[in-house]
């Protein structure tokens, strides 16, 4: 019975510790897309040198590709230490076969944001027809798992991004609008800050849905929570922005 307390207890100081991870990195990520200037994400949290290496690889994936969005969207250069921590977990944690397809698309996102914050990096990833994941689980599912989907991959939506997820969310403006303002009626303003991420890059969302004013909401009543403010700083961030 002591062993599998002390089990339990080991088993809730490492979520503690991950999930206190997770939120100082999104910190991190909010101030470098705040600043604009040589403040770069995660230097101070995964550098730190208080953080396991399979924790902080672990906060690394649970915000996957939006750890380099100052890299993609400012063009900060990114600090070799996070950069190495941001290999490391594409590198050591590929997709199993049986992964969730959220899974498969976040691995994919992260490679594909290592190859445009850098040289050429020994990753997996093919930008050729065919090789990247298969969405077709999002081209009939109804608009409220559509909206949660895309709220957890929200690290794809970003300005002249090109893929099969991206594709379909062009093609459903109206039901991720109707998804935002359910999120939002709910108070999951996490989900709704990814959700208002995405309709800030798609045609033709419904003018009554007053998108800016609701992003205000979002922020007034969520954005103390880093991971809802990083949202919400790209979403201010990428009308203007361009990838290449």
């Amino acid at each position: 019975m002591t062993d599998r307390r002390e089990s339990d207890m080991e088993q809730s100081s490492t979520s503690a510790l991950l999930q206190g991870t997770v939120l100082d990195l999104a910190s991190d990520v909010v101030s470098a897309l705040r600043s604009g200037d040589h403040v770069r994400a995660g230097n101070s949290t995964l550098t730190a040198g208080g953080t396991g290496e399979g924790v902080a690889r672990a906060a690394v994936r649970v915000l996957g590709a939006d750890i380099l969005l100052p890299s993609v969207l400012l063009r900060v250069p990114p600090d070799p230490g996070q950069l190495a921590v941001f290999k490391d977990a594409v590198a050591a944690h590929p997709p199993r076969a049986d992964a969730a397809p959220t899974v498969v698309w976040s691995h994919w996102a992260m490679a594909r944001a290592l190859r445009r914050t850098g040289p050429p990096v020994d990753v997996p990833l093919t930008d050729e027809p065919g090789g990247e994941p298969d969405a077709r689980w999002l081209e009939d599912a109804g608009w409220q798992f559509l909206t949660h989907q895309l709220a957890v991959l929200a690290p794809l939506a970003l300005p002249g991004e090109e893929c099969a997820v991206t594709r379909v969310a062009r093609g459903r403006p109206v039901d991720v609008a109707r998804g935002f303002v359910r999120a939002v009626r709910r108070r999951d303003w996490q989900q709704a800050a990814g959700a208002g991420r995405w309709l800030t890059l798609l045609d033709g969302v419904p003018d009554t849905l007053g998108l800016e004013a609701g992003l205000d909401f979002v922020r007034l009543m969520g954005g103390s929570d880093p991971r809802v403010a990083l949202q919400l700083e790209a979403a201010r961030l990428m009308p203007a922005g361009v990838l290449l």
